[in-house]
């Protein structure tokens, strides 16, 4: 019989069986699991629109995940959906008009999170000029939108909605300079309303000038804007990548809307948008918070239905894809929050 292992023996044979399991590599001392490295293309330049997505990251709510997500700005040569297709991206960020183009051209897309409850994409005018109480007091005005852009799917959805077609206002096509808008030659014009609206709003304020907003959501109009999409091999094959991720993104989002966090998320943003003023972002944010969570018992990423649905509809109607794509089945919304 052998003799009882002392335990300065058992010691030792703990230490060898540990120095054995590094020598082929089981376990490395002092090594700290790598993080899981995933990129995350937003649609836009950064700016109070995308605050949540870099406070999140600013925050290391992505790194309480365990994840190491590289987040890029977009812009006008930029396609979220298309870089999760080519494997550029993982994570992406789409308005429903590209997602619902991208069902009907056989693309697998999953949305995971509506950002935006209501629609930025709003209408301004001189308040002191007239109202725009109904749709129908659109007729004769000049009204601007971005041929081919959502805002001119919007406006058209709008006056349809009221029974009117374009030969009763003046639509004209606008780009990136206000010299029309500022020197009254285009009355209506589409902006941001969280980002451009402020500006517009403080350039004419300082010449005495009173502005308003066409909200089109308010004339039972809902366009979905931007929502955080991967695509279904993502889904299919990374689940708690995906979970994670979007747990992680829907806090840093509910923090950043925070009042109490308000100089942490414009130091994050500041970080990439040099040319904003910090007075000029306050009043950004305190827009863009109306328009992430403008009910408090919504929670922030609430996925609209009836909005996707509506889009889609006017997609139709519009001939802008070749028939319906049954968004809400095909999209095949999750919820990964739990």
């Amino acid at each position: 019989m052998k003799p009882p292992m002392t335990v300065n023996r058992l010691v030792i044979w703990i230490l060898l069986i540990g120095i054995g399991l590094i020598g082929i590599g089981l376990i490395a001392p002092g090594e700290v699991p790598a993080k899981e490295k995933v990129a995350y293309r937003l649609k836009w330049l950064i700016n109070a629109s995308t605050a949540g997505d870099v406070f999140t990251q600013h925050q290391g709510f992505f790194s309480k995940e365990d994840l190491d997500v590289v987040v890029k700005a977009g812009g006008p040569e930029r396609d979220a959906i298309r870089e999760l297709e080519l494997g550029y991206a993982q994570f992406g960020v789409a308005s429903a008009d590209q997602v619902i183009r991208a069902l009907s051209k056989g693309a697998s897309v999953v949305v995971l999170a509506q950002l935006f409850q209501v629609n930025p994409l709003q209408w301004i005018y001189r308040a002191d000029h007239f109202s725009l109480a109904r749709v129908q007091d659109l007729a004769k005005k000049t009204v601007g939108v971005t041929y081919g852009g959502n805002d001119e799917t919007i406006m058209r959805a709008l006056l349809a909605s009221a029974g009117m077609d374009e030969h009763q206002v003046h639509l004209t096509g606008v780009r990136y300079d206000y010299t029309p808008f500022f020197q009254n030659r285009i009355t209506v014009w589409p902006v941001y309303r969280n980002t451009q609206g402020v500006f517009l709003s403080d350039k004419l304020a300082a010449g005495g000038e009173r502005v308003a907003f066409f909200d089109p959501s308010e004339h039972g109009i809902r366009f979905v804007a931007n929502s955080v999409v991967t695509s279904q091999k993502m889904v299919d094959q990374h689940p708690q990548t995906v979970g994670r991720f979007i747990r992680a993104l829907l806090a840093g989002w509910q923090a950043a809307m925070a009042p109490a966090n308000e100089a942490a998320v414009i130091r994050a943003v500041a970080e990439h948008d040099r040319d904003t003023p910090e007075a000029v972002m306050r009043r950004q944010l305190a827009v863009t918070r109306r328009m992430i969570q403008p009910d408090p018992d919504i929670p922030v990423g609430h996925i609209d239905t009836k909005a996707w649905q509506q889009t889609e509809q006017i997609m139709v109607r519009q001939r802008l894809i070749s028939g319906p794509v049954n968004v809400i089945d095909q999209l095949r919304i999750v919820n990964f929050i739990k």
